[in-house]
This record gives structure tokens, C-alpha cells and sequence, in this order.
């Protein structure tokens, strides 16, 4: 009875799968067609309307064989399908314990990294150094705007899609006071996240009894708010001229410039221009590993108790005798203030600001690092930030098919790891032995 069970439901998921290849094929030749294949070049005699029929065969081709392959490692019933064997497999090899110490070895290991980036991009490429610890530099300050918004969405469970207006209190906070007050970066700093906090605050009062879709409009509404007075206060902001001749921070009080009394001099260098680079991205990753340690710190603490229990049920929460008002502010002002330090890092290394660099992408860029780490993890933002940010520069010599490719690898790992790349959690509170909880023992959606 089991051999006759088993054979007839190989051809059919075979057709299965080829059906799906056959209408994904067929989807991304009308989707491709225009957006590819049509393309304008601008001639002496005017516009010129060139076809590129055999790329869209191809990019149809392959999106027909990733749904083939997709579709036969998904089909069948739970348990028996592919991925769930090699899953299992993966699982059954490790012993108890085992997720956890690879996930702290591999936090290790990219601090270690971290730490001596500097000193291996200046020995292995001192061609396109400078080029290498910019690109580093981006991607240390996502992870910790990924950090920051994980306070909010990973722990607290509050969706938050205006975070970008954080950053950006940060930035012009940090550009008004050094450049009107003439103060200094590590005077600026402090002050920048205060007043981030101090508009978290402001904005957790209206979205107390919010929830899901209504909090997330509000707080999309509130960053492009925010955005929209930035571009037309002109007298105070600048307006969409921004703010140029921004300080840039020193190294205990002495400047980074050529000549008599800056850093080369000072330390009796020959004067290089990435000293200032370099100085830049320690203090950058020292920003980051400050808004770790404390986040770590603050889910230990019961404030941090309170938002995992908000995240997971609010009604719960309350019949605690949790005081969800003063929880909600709290994560909103802590995760604000670390975008504000985010936002005085940016307007310091940029030099100049203006309202472009804080639209709603941007927060659509940290909630996604968020998302694809797994909601609540840490070491997660790190990978999603070095996967996203850094995709950004591999493919930027794919011009056109650039952002075509990054949707593309986001919707595998979304297809891959629907829960992040890093699924498992380990319980702030514990009894007797800490043991890793996976994600697939709760439902979607219910719980981290």
C-alpha cells in the first residue's frame, strides 16, 4: 500500500512545480518586457527606443527556474517536505545549547573583526582603502539605527514606519547647535539624542491606544511631518538647501588638517587624509557597541521584561499591572535617542545636511534590516545590515538591474527565513539553565 501511495505523487508534484515555473516564467516576461526590455537613450536626433528582448528572456528563464526549485522543495506535506529534512537534519546534529555558543562565537568573531577592519583594509587593498571604510562606516551606523528601531519593533512590538524623523531631529539638532553656537561634536552629541527622546515622547503620547495598521500610519505620518517642516521652515532649517559647513568632530580637541597643530602633526605622522576616516568609523562603531551594550542591559531589567510582555500580549500586560503608558514611552524616547546619536554622526561625517536624506526610504531601509535579522536579535541586524547595506555597493555597477536584484534576494530570505535570519531567542529571564527557544514553536506573528 505505501509503494502505491508514494510513486503516482512524485509525477504530480513534479507537474505541480512545472506549472508554477510555467506561470512565474510567464509573469516575469510581462513585468520584465517593460521595465527591461523598452529602453530610452538620449541620440543627437532625439530619443531613441532600443529593445532588449533576449534579457528578458533570460531574467524570465531564471525566475521560472527559482519557482521550480522553490515549489519542489516546498511541496508536500509538513514533515516531509525537503526543506523541513534538511532542517531537521541541521537540527538533530547540534546538541543542546549549540545555537546559542555558535550565535556568541559569531558575535565574537565580527567584533574581533570590527575592531582591526581598519588595519586589514590598509594592508590588503590601499587602493580603494578610503572607498572601503566609507562603505564600513555605512554600514556600522544602519546597525546601530537597526539597534534603535529594535528597542521599538523587536521588543516592544510596536511598528514604528517614521523613524527616520529621529534621525533626522538628530542631525539638525546636532548642525544648528555647533554651527549657531559654535559647540563642539562631543557637546552636540548628548544634546542631539535628548532632543530626539524629547520628540519619541511627543510622539508616544498620541499612539498610546494604538495598535498594528493604525500605529503604523500614525507613525509614518509623524516622519514625513517631520520632513515636510525640515523642507520648508527656510529661515530655521534652511529648507531644501539644508545645512552646509558642518563641523567636522575632533580627537580630543585637536584637528585633523594638514599642517602645524592637527593629528599627524600632533602624533608625528605624515598627514593623510584617512586618519580622519578612520577616526570617524571607531567613533561610529563605539556609538554602535554603546547602544548594544545598553539595550542588552535594558532587556535584563525589568523595564526590558515589560516590553517583551507588551510585545506579546498588551491586554496580558495590563492584567500584569504593567504600566503600558510609561512602557510605550520608554521605548519609544530610547529608541529615538539612539537615532538622534545616529543623526549627529551623519550630519558630522556629511558636512552637510538637507531634507532628502530623511524620506520615508530610509526608514523603510532600517525597519527591513530589522525584519530580515528577526525581529528581537541583535546579532541578526548585524548580518540583514551587511547583506542590504553592503548589497547596495556590490551591485551598484549593475546599474538599471540593481534594485531589481536587491527585491529579488529580499524576497528569497523572506521566502527562505520568513522569521529573519536569526530565528531562535534566548529568554531574558530563565529558570535554571538557559535554553534557546526557536521560532517555529510559536505561531507567525504570535511572539519572538
Amino acid at each position: 500500500m505505501s509503494t502505491t501511495g508514494t510513486h503516482p505523487a512524485q509525477p504530480s508534484r513534479l507537474a505541480h512545480a512545472a506549472k508554477d515555473a510555467l506561470a512565474a516564467g510567464l509573469i516575469g516576461l510581462a513585468i520584465f518586457t517593460p521595465l527591461v526590455g523598452l529602453q530610452t537613450v538620449q541620440e543627437p536626433s532625439g530619443l531613441v527606443l532600443n529593445t532588449r528582448f533576449g534579457t528578458v528572456l533570460a531574467l524570465a528563464a531564471v525566475a521560472a527556474a527559482m519557482r521550480f526549485v522553490f515549489a519542489l522543495l516546498m511541496s508536500g506535506e509538513k514533515g516531509t517536505r525537503l526543506a523541513d529534512r534538511i532542517g531537521a537534519s541541521v537540527r538533530g546534529a547540534m546538541p543542546s545549547g549549540a545555537g546559542g555558543r555558535i550565535g556568541s562565537y559569531l558575535g565574537y568573531a565580527l567584533l574581533g573583526f570590527a575592531l582591526f577592519l581598519p588595519f586589514i583594509v590598509s594592508a590588503l587593498f590601499t587602493s580603494s582603502e578610503r572607498y572601503l571604510i566609507d562603505i564600513a562606516i555605512l554600514v556600522v551606523t544602519y546597525v546601530m539605527l537597526g539597534w534603535g528601531l529594535n528597542i521599538v519593533v523587536g521588543l516592544a512590538g510596536l511598528l514604528d514606519l517614521g523613524y527616520v524623523a529621529f534621525y533626522a531631529v538628530g542631525a539638525y539638532s546636532y548642525a544648528l547647535l555647533s554651527t549657531n553656537f559654535d559647540l563642539g561634536f562631543w557637546i552636540c552629541l548628548p544634546l542631539a539624542g535628548i532632543l530626539a527622546a524629547f520628540w519619541g515622547v511627543i510622539l508616544g503620547f498620541p499612539v498610546l491606544r494604538l495598535r498594528g495598521d493604525y500605529l503604523a500610519i500614525v507613525t509614518l505620518a509623524f516622519g514625513e511631518i517631520i520632513r515636510v517642516v525640515l523642507l520648508n521652515w527656510k529661515d530655521f532649517t534652511g529648507g531644501p538647501d539644508g545645512i552646509n559647513r558642518i563641523p567636522r568632530p575632533t580627537f580630543f580637541g585637536i584637528d585633523f588638517t594638514r599642517g602645524e597643530g592637527g593629528f599627524a602633526d600632533f602624533f608625528g605622522l605624515d598627514y593623510a587624509s584617512i586618519h580622519r576616516i578612520i577616526f570617524l568609523y571607531y567613533v561610529i562603531l563605539a556609538l554602535a557597541l554603546l547602544t548594544n551594550f545598553v539595550t542588552m542591559r535594558l532587556r535584563r531589567l525589568p523595564i526590558g521584561r515589560a516590553w517583551e510582555a507588551l510585545r506579546e500580549d498588551e491586554i496580558a500586560c495590563r492584567s500584569l499591572g504593567i504600566n503600558t503608558t510609561n512602557t510605550k514611552l520608554t521605548a519609544f524616547s530610547i529608541g529615538a535617542m539612539f537615532g538622534g546619536f545616529a543623526g549627529a554622526f551623519f550630519a558630522t561625517r556629511q558636512g552637510f545636511i538637507s531634507p532628502e536624506s530623511f524620506t520615508f526610504i530610509e526608514s523603510a531601509i532600517i525597519l527591513a534590516i530589522v525584519v530580515l535579522g528577526g525581529l528581537g536579535s541583535q546579532i541578526g541586524v548585524v548580518l540583514a545590515a551587511t547583506v542590504m547595506i553592503g548589497g547596495f555597493e556590490v551591485f551598484r555597477q549593475a546599474e538599471e538591474y540593481r534594485m531589481l536584484i536587491f527585491g529579488l534576494l529580499m524576497v528569497v530570505i523572506m521566502v527562505w527565513r520568513p522569521r529573519g535570519l536569526v530565528s531562535t531567542r534566548h529568554p531574558s529571564v530563565f529558570l535554571k539553565e538557559r535554553k534557546a527557544v526557536s521560532a517555529d514553536l510559536v505561531a507567525q506573528g504570535e511572539g519572538h
